[in-house]
């Protein structure tokens, strides 16, 4: 069928050309009518896919991302994969959501590597294409990949991209200010001082707080069977609306979580106010302690309140709190149980006790982290030099010098150490 025939008498050649080369946008009288005489339906012809096919690749996406928030990311990413096979370049924004759906999946497996090339291509194709992709939480996720791969400057670069972006458009509130602020905390690290990073932080905490959790994971499974159910019956709109039910009774826990690890985050910060550290740090191990399968975060959380209490000097109650992150922290990977045993040294040396139990099995925990993480490792510098303080508090020089050591290599200077004596060292 030529453009003319196409035309037909109430339509232009020239309009219909424009259509064709994607320079018009056909409304929904035109689309109708040009559907008619092309024999489709006008899904078809807007969308490049069939009522049916669409709403199957729609129940599709709300499946895999129920498996990626409630059930195995691994299942989850196999099954986004499959709507990428199955989908074609007609059905670009499906498609599009399906890539993001295998990203997020990739990186809750901890294959940071690959989630990275990953949303490094959809923020390409976000910026070819922004009717298909939004750039903002793609770059808010890069940001956090980055800081759990170990590149902390690119982490808060892109944060700080994304901060930009956020206030052009007043953003401080919802989902994607709450993701933000998690990955603007962690990429500033140890980092003090006021900045723009820790203002957007503050505003998006006190708007937001930290929320109660309410466990609706039996309400999530059964909708999501129901759909299922839906779904295998043929009632497919039916299976749509109960997976996104289902996805929808599961965004509160996610977000409160999230807030609460901003919390805890903001409550470590030592240029933090008192006050405001002790109610955001209580808040954050509330949540935690609410939440199901959070013992490694409840127990992180408890350590911040445990330093909390050590800076309003309340000494006994930090060594209990620091007891009780260390009895949910058995085989915790990372430096929390060196810092529990860190907290408890620091109580025993304030009440007057005997340190040299925690202060050993801290020194035990931090060597045993060295022979798995090579590179700079911040947090174990940090946990080495406060352990080089307490030995100097207990006047064991020997140890306090190789703490010191410890604490250099970890941040990365080996290489700066080179031929300097124990004392040279310790005078840098």
């Amino acid at each position: 069928m030529s453009q003319a025939q196409l035309a037909g008498p109430d339509l232009s050649d020239s309009y219909v050309s424009l259509i064709e080369s994607g320079k018009r946008t056909p409304t929904p009288v035109v689309a109708r009518l040009l559907a008619e005489r092309l024999g489709c339906t006008t899904e078809f012809l807007l969308h490049g896919i069939e009522p049916r096919q669409r709403i199957d690749t729609e129940l599709g996406l709300r499946h895999a991302e129920l498996e990626l928030q409630h059930g195995d990311p691994a299942v989850a990413a196999e099954r986004f994969t499959e709507i990428v096979k199955a989908a074609d370049e007609d059905n670009a924004m499906l498609t599009a959501h399906a890539r993001l759906g295998r990203a997020r999946a990739l990186e809750a497996q901890g294959r940071l590597g690959q989630a990275v090339e990953a949303f490094e291509r959809l923020r390409k194709e976000a910026a070819a294409h922004p009717e298909r992709l939004a750039d903002l939480p793609l770059t808010v996720a890069l940001s956090r990949c980055y800081q759990r791969a170990g590149d902390r400057l690119r982490a808060r670069d892109l944060a700080c991209k994304a901060l930009e972006q956020a206030e052009q458009m007043s953003i401080t509130q919802g989902e994607i200010a709450i993701d933000l602020a998690a990955a603007l905390v962690v990429a500033r690290g140890d980092r003090e001082g006021q900045s723009a990073e820790l203002a957007f932080v503050k505003k998006v905490l006190d708007v937001a707080g930290v929320p109660e959790i309410v466990d609706r994971s039996g309400e999530i499974h059964a909708l999501w069977q129901a759909s299922s159910a839906a779904a295998a019956g043929d009632d497919s709109a039916l299976a749509v609306r109960l997976a996104d039910d289902a996805v929808n009774a599961g965004r509160q826990e996610r977000l409160a979580l999230q807030l609460a690890r901003t919390a805890m985050h903001w409550a470590r910060l030592e240029s933090a106010p008192l006050s405001e550290a002790e109610r955001l740090s209580a808040a954050a191990a509330h949540t935690f302690a609410s939440a199901t399968g959070r013992e490694r975060e409840h127990g992180e959380s408890l350590i911040v309140r445990a330093r909390v209490k050590v800076r309003a000097g309340d000494i006994a109650l930090a060594g209990k709190l620091a007891g009780e992150a260390l009895d949910l922290l058995p085989d915790a990977p990372g430096t929390a149980a060196a810092e529990a045993n860190l907290v408890l040294a620091t109580a025993a040396l304030s009440l007057h006790g005997d340190p040299a139990t925690h202060l050993g099995r801290a020194r035990a925990l931090l060597a045993d982290r060295d022979r798995q993480v090579f590179g700079s490792d911040r947090p174990a510098a940090r946990c080495w030099r406060e352990l080089g303080d307490l030995y100097g508090q207990v006047g064991d020089r020997a140890q306090q010098t190789a703490a010191y050591r410890k604490a250099l290599e970890s941040a990365g200077v080996r290489s700066m150490m080179a031929g300097l004596t124990v004392d040279a060292t310790l005078s840098h």
